[in-house]
């Protein structure tokens, strides 16, 4: 699809006219932190040719994000070089600004907007940016547009929150090659028609300066921001050139046997950091690992003579369906981090069981700090800790853990939240909300036998986690340090 964004990925954010004596118009770039790929940044472009006004991008980063730390710092500063370095190739004028103390990019926006022709920026469920659009919407008087430019399946298209995956890869596969047809433009800033560069206004310069280059490459240490330092930097660069090396290998190397591989160690693509942060686009995965493969990407019972290797099939309907699927609750369900969230019957029997006797007790402390009696569980905390995720599989039974082992269900949903939002690359997302409440019974159904604790609630348990995985290599890098740590309960 060639014929511009489409209508329903647009929502308009107030009432404001477009204005064309604006000196730009404004892409403000809080979600889609991508040069490439990106229907936000279309947008901004589209209009800056419609009223002939050349193209400003502002990205910022705010001092006083949740959880805001030296790791998601680094890891977005990484991108704004990236960025940086594509606008200038392609002689767009760019401001990466860096909020040096809380609150000092107050008024930053609404000085800009009182120079542009229109303000478009991007519109994303789940964390603090939609509230921060509806914020800056009433205080901006130029037109004020956001634009639903991360997932293959617009937003508001299913027109309703589904329980379950089955039913909305139901709903949605007849639509899939529509959403499919309408991707955006792999290379926006090549469709811009003016050559005059915009030009950062002298008051907003002065008072907002670009972020220094030392610290965009890394030069400069972050310890005088505002931020949490205890949570460090991990060897994981981000930005879209770092995201483009990470697509090429899974591509080459692991999306062949994802299908029958993904439980392995290290199976995965990988890409869930740069997909939060919007390093890389869901349309040039999808376009990229169905190249020369046309089909049903959602169907699960292809035709025996399917030429087609299960791997891409399973890899696609993790990033189609499931992606999608948490994205689409959060659209509907802004809360969907909080505990009353979770499906009814779900809260019913762990209410049922919530005075059960628990085999182990621990604090939040105890989780965070991995003081369990588990090596495994340990193991897989550290990891959180030091590289910013968990290993796939893993995830699972560390989510599973959590909720066995706290003093009550509600504590154990908070408890998740707390660790995966402060430590992991790819959390503060809709698939980090909908992981952990899959862990409680969201999007799944009710298992039986019914057990202690769990209820009705899928069980998973240490000892199968190790007969099924490779572990050896995994608990020589994040086991117990420490020796005289009790040994792994059969059945825990």
């Amino acid at each position: 699809m060639q014929g511009g964004v489409p209508g329903i990925r647009v929502v308009p954010r107030n009432d404001a006219p477009l204005r064309r004596d604006g000196e730009f118009v404004l892409y403000w770039m809080i979600a889609s932190r991508r040069t490439r790929w990106n229907f936000g940044l279309e947008r901004a472009v589209e209009l800056a040719n419609r009223l002939e006004q050349p193209l400003l991008v502002l990205e910022p980063l705010r001092a006083d994000y949740p959880w805001a730390s030296d790791r998601f710092h680094r890891f977005v500063l990484d991108g704004m070089r990236a960025n940086r370095d594509a606008c200038v190739r392609a002689g767009v004028t760019y401001h990466p600004y860096l909020e040096p103390a809380v609150d000092a990019g107050k008024g930053l926006l609404a000085s800009l907007a009182r120079h542009a022709g229109a303000i478009v920026t991007d519109d994303t469920p789940g964390f603090f940016q939609r509230r921060m659009v509806a914020a800056a919407a009433e205080r901006i008087p130029v037109r004020l547009e956001a634009v639903d430019g991360d997932g293959i399946v617009p937003l508001r298209a299913p027109g309703k929150v589904f329980a379950r995956a089955f039913d909305f890869r139901r709903h949605v596969s007849p639509r899939l090659p529509e959403f499919l047809a309408e991707t955006p433009l792999p290379d926006p800033l090549g469709a811009l028609a003016g050559k005059r560069r915009a030009r950062v206004p002298d008051d907003v310069l002065a008072a907002w300066p670009a972020a220094d280059d030392d610290l965009l490459e890394g030069r400069t240490g972050l310890g005088a921001l505002p931020i949490d330092h205890s949570v460090g930097v991990i060897p994981v660069t981000g930005g879209a050139r770092a995201a483009a090396g990470l697509l090429d290998t899974f591509l080459e190397e692991r999306l062949a046997d994802y299908g029958a591989e993904r439980n392995r160690i290290a199976a995965t693509s990988q890409l869930s950091a740069h997909l939060h942060f919007g390093h890389v686009s869901a349309h040039e995965i999808v376009a990229r690992a169905t190249a020369n493969r046309p089909w049903d990407m959602l169907d699960k019972e292809p035709a025996t003579d399917d030429p087609v290797p299960p791997g891409p099939r399973t890899f696609l309907d993790q990033l189609i369906t499931w992606r999608e699927l948490g994205r689409n609750y959060c659209h509907h369900v802004p809360d969907a981090d909080r505990y009353e969230t979770l499906p009814g019957w779900a809260r019913q029997t762990l209410a049922e069981h919530a005075r059960d006797e628990r085999p182990h007790v621990y604090s939040r402390a105890d989780f965070e700090e991995a003081r369990t009696h588990d090596s495994l569980w340990n193991a897989a905390q550290r990891q959180l800790r030091r590289e910013g995720r968990i290993e796939n599989y893993l995830r699972m039974l560390w989510g599973k853990k959590i909720l066995h082992w706290s003093a009550s269900p509600e504590s154990a949903f908070a408890t998740m939240v707390a660790l995966n939002d402060r430590y992991a690359l790819d959390g503060r997302d809709p698939n980090s909300y909908s992981g952990i409440g899959w862990v409680c019974g969201r999007f799944d159904r009710a298992w039986g036998p019914e057990r202690p604790v769990f209820g009705k609630i899928r069980y998973m348990t240490s000892a199968n986690t190790r007969r099924k995985l490779r572990l050896a290599e995994y608990l020589e890098r994040f086991g117990d340090p420490e020796p005289g740590r009790l040994p792994l309960e059969s059945g825990t």
